[in-house]
C-alpha cells in the first residue's frame, strides 16, 4: 500500500533513493472549475482549482528504444485522472481531492511514486491561493 512521507518536506521526498532511477512526467498549472468546498456559499456553484501532478517512472520501464508513444507513459493519464476525480460530484475538501488522484495514478503499473497538489486561487483576496499538497510512493514489493 502507498505510504505518505510525514514529517519530511517534499524536497527530502523526492530525494528518496527509489527515485533515483525515475524519470519525472508532469502536468502544471491544470485549471478546473468543480465542486469543491466543505462550507456552505462553496456548494452553490463550482470553484477554480489549479491542480499540478508530477509522475515518477522507472527509467527501465519508460526509455523508448523506438521512440513510440507505447514505450512510454502517457502525458494523458494525469490529465484524464484529473478529469475522473472532478466528475465525481461534490468534493468537500481538497486533501480528499489531492489523495483520489495520486491513488488513480499509482493504480498505473508503471508509476512509482506521484505527488499531487491541489489550490484554491479564489479562496481569499489577500492571498494568491490556499492549497493542499501530497506524496505517495508504493511499496517497495508493488513498484
Amino acid at each position: 500500500m502507498p505510504h505518505p512521507l510525514t514529517g519530511t518536506t517534499m524536497f527530502a521526498a523526492l530525494l528518496h533513493p527509489r527515485l533515483a532511477d525515475c524519470r519525472r512526467l508532469y502536468l502544471r498549472n491544470h485549471e478546473v472549475y468543480m465542486n469543491i468546498g466543505a462550507f456552505e456559499h462553496e456548494k452553490r456553484g463550482e470553484q477554480r482549482v489549479v491542480i499540478n501532478v508530477d509522475l515518477f517512472v522507472p527509467l527501465a520501464l519508460t526509455t523508448p528504444v523506438e521512440d513510440r508513444l507505447r514505450e512510454v507513459v502517457d502525458y494523458d493519464l494525469m490529465k484524464q485522472s484529473v478529469a475522473q476525480c472532478v466528475a465525481r460530484g461534490h468534493i468537500h475538501l481538497q486533501e480528499t481531492l489531492c489523495d483520489a488522484i495520486a491513488a488513480s495514478l499509482l493504480a498505473h503499473d508503471a508509476v512509482r511514486a506521484v505527488r499531487v497538489s491541489t489550490e484554491k486561487p479564489d479562496a481569499y483576496p489577500d492571498c494568491d491561493a490556499v492549497g493542499v499538497e501530497v506524496f505517495r510512493i508504493k511499496d517497495e514489493e508493488r513498484a
